[in-house]
């Protein structure tokens, strides 16, 4: 008799909690996810809004994390309050960024069904190129005690478009930006009218006065045809005699140019020289880029 009364009150206690665990693997992309208490029906990534299973990522690219149908949070007058956090840690563990609280702003909570979270990464500093990282989102309840955790290990390319020479010096990335769009160039496809950054960042080996360096930069540009296009010997002339800051010249030192008209022979082949006025130290980068 107590064997009897002991099941069914067993099977009582299970019927009325509120259990729900999960756990899959994308067995191409490595994505890992795994619930307690929440579910969501597809975990996915996109780069330029097309779903992809790859974890290599170009500098500059921006990554989407998809959860789709996202279920088990505790409602308040039929709403639902998620807390979402992107951990993102080097190959030997430390921490390189972390974004925590992304929902915030939804104060009332949230009232969508099907609910789509999502999560974005742009892969720039202080992530860096050739490096190889860890990429973990964290879903939380904030009126319950539900969680969804996903995982994905990536690495990250430069543009192989882009070629770098030194003399003296180190740097970080170098890559092409899109004002027009907003973002990094990686198919070296550019557009007429459109404000064009040849970048570098964390250039260093410059001779250093009182906090000062010294740096020309020479930007030219010829189409197919050899015709000449963009042809600047100095654009920091003004530099040669008032120097600039060592710590605004590392974190970014660019040129910008904009093609206007037709009347041009694909491919536009670029080269930016940047030297030091004080000493032998320069870096060239050169790339090709094609204008629709």
């Amino acid at each position: 008799m107590k064997t009897t009364v002991y099941i069914l009150l067993a099977a009582v206690l299970m019927t009325g909690c509120k259990f729900s665990k999960s756990a899959s693997k994308d067995l191409i992309s490595g994505l890992t996810t795994t619930g307690n208490g929440l579910t969501s029906e597809d975990v996915y990534l996109t780069v330029n809004n097309e779903r992809t299973t790859n974890t290599s990522f170009s500098y500059g690219e921006i990554v989407y994390l998809v959860f789709n149908d996202v279920k088990g949070f505790t409602a308040e007058n039929g709403n639902v309050f998620p807390l979402m956090e992107i951990i993102i840690t080097s190959l030997n563990g430390d921490t390189v960024l972390f974004a925590g609280d992304l929902y915030s702003e939804y104060t009332e909570g949230m009232k969508y069904s099907p609910l789509q979270l999502t999560a974005d990464v742009t892969v720039a500093a202080p992530i860096k190129t050739g490096g190889k990282y860890t990429l973990n989102v964290n879903i939380y309840d904030r009126k319950g005690s539900g969680t969804f955790n996903s995982r994905l290990k990536f690495t990250v390319e430069g543009n192989e478009n882009i070629k770098t020479e030194i003399a003296g010096v180190t740097f970080n990335e170098a890559y092409i930006f899109s004002q027009g769009n907003n973002k990094v160039i990686n198919d070296n496809k550019i557009s007429f009218e459109d404000n064009i950054y040849l970048m570098v960042e964390g250039l260093r080996g410059f001779k250093d006065e009182n906090g000062l360096v010294f740096p020309g930069l020479s930007l030219k540009g010829t189409d197919s045809g050899g015709n000449v296009i963009l042809d600047y010997p100095d654009l920091f002339t003004e530099y040669g005699t008032t120097g600039v800051d060592v710590a605004d010249f590392v974190t970014n030192v660019s040129s910008h140019f904009k093609i206007s008209g037709n009347r041009f022979s694909n491919p536009l082949h670029c080269e930016m020289v940047v030297w030091d006025k004080k000493s032998d130290s320069k870096l060239k980068f050169t790339t090709d880029l094609i204008l629709e």
